[in-house]
């Protein structure tokens, strides 16, 4: 068991960025949680208490990026803001071209969102997911055209991104974005 755990923990440290500490775990559920409970709130309002359609998955995989890997580059405010707006306004645009055809639609809209995130140095991966709900996303979303870009996409994203201002900022061994740390890393070396 302990050498079982031992392997565990090797093998964890190469593939995540962050410690694996009962704070950061703890600080990493705050975050995803309130997060997630604070973009229902507001779409929810929204919606008039009917239901919670826009509430999109793409959000429950930027949640685990900016709340469990602080440290990834993919985590950091300038993708999540512009990879699911990158995503966004280029599903809606294949959507609009292409109703007819979602096989093609869906092909696109996550292809060409990969590309553009590429090109803007904004990768963030649930981008994709952004942009593929809006091709085969319910009819709600489809009503929404352009909208969507705002709601729920830009409205979620920065929503997001302020609890995790926030929430990743709270303990002193946190930092987001990764640019905290640097600059308080060259702060206190200095003094």
């Amino acid at each position: 068991m302990k050498k079982t755990l031992k392997k565990f923990l090797k093998k964890f440290k190469k593939i995540n960025s962050e410690p694996l500490d009962i704070s950061n775990i703890l600080w990493t559920w705050i975050g995803s949680f309130t997060g997630i409970l604070a973009i229902s709130f507001f779409h929810l309002d929204i919606m008039k208490g009917t239901d919670l359609s826009l509430i999109i998955g793409s959000f429950g995989a930027s949640a685990v990026l900016i709340y469990g890997a602080v440290n990834s580059p993919l985590s950091q405010p300038r993708n999540l803001i512009g990879g699911h707006l990158l995503s966004a306004i280029i599903g809606v645009t294949i959507f609009k071209i292409f109703p007819e055809n979602i096989i093609l639609c869906s092909a696109l809209a996550v292809s060409l969102s990969i590309l553009a995130m590429q090109i803007t140095l904004t990768l963030h991966p649930p981008g994709g997911a952004t942009a593929l709900i809006a091709v085969i996303g319910s009819p709600n979303i489809h009503d929404l055209g352009y909208m969507y870009i705002f709601i729920p996409v830009l409205s979620g994203s920065f929503i997001l991104l302020v609890i995790a201002l926030i929430v990743n900022n709270i303990p002193s061994h946190r930092y987001y974005p990764l640019s905290f740390k640097k600059y308080n890393e060259k702060h206190l070396s200095d003094n």
